[in-house]
């Protein structure tokens, strides 16, 4: 199954997507938007684009399990996004995807502005790697 992840953010989001065997996660695009209805639907197209059939939006809880304001915002997004795509749509931890972006990031020596417009896609590819070890393991 073709599976999208999205890694919201307030200006920025990521958007990564899986073959539809599940094993190649790769990143798609980083939208700039603000209005969440917006996002919504630039998100849907993205959806219909690359036929997935469900999405994944990378839940920021705080390091000890609980939610913030952050995770309050991504729930509230995600209610919007179900109703616009219609697709089924999964909540995944994000816990350290965006340190572990920045950790790939730096090993491929991705610097300045090349880096300030990949990170929420590569964090994307990551929420999507984590949800779909998890399909295939349970863990």
């Amino acid at each position: 199954m073709v599976i999208l992840s999205v890694d919201y953010g307030r200006v920025r989001t990521g958007i990564a997507v899986c073959d539809e065997n599940e094993v190649l996660a790769s990143p798609v695009a980083v939208i700039k938007e603000v209005r969440q209805e917006v996002l919504a639907e630039k998100i849907t197209a993205l959806c219909a684009e690359k036929k997935a059939q469900a999405i994944v939006l990378g839940l920021p809880k705080n390091m000890d399990g609980s939610e913030g304001e952050s995770a309050q915002n991504v729930r509230a997004f995600a209610d919007i996004l179900r109703k616009t795509s219609g697709l089924p749509l999964t909540l995944q931890d994000e816990r350290g995807t965006t340190v572990t972006a920045h950790n790939y990031l730096n090993r491929t020596n991705t610097r300045g502005q090349k880096r300030k417009a990949v990170v929420d896609s590569v964090a994307a590819v990551i929420i999507l790697e984590d949800y779909l070890r998890y399909r295939r393991n349970g863990v």
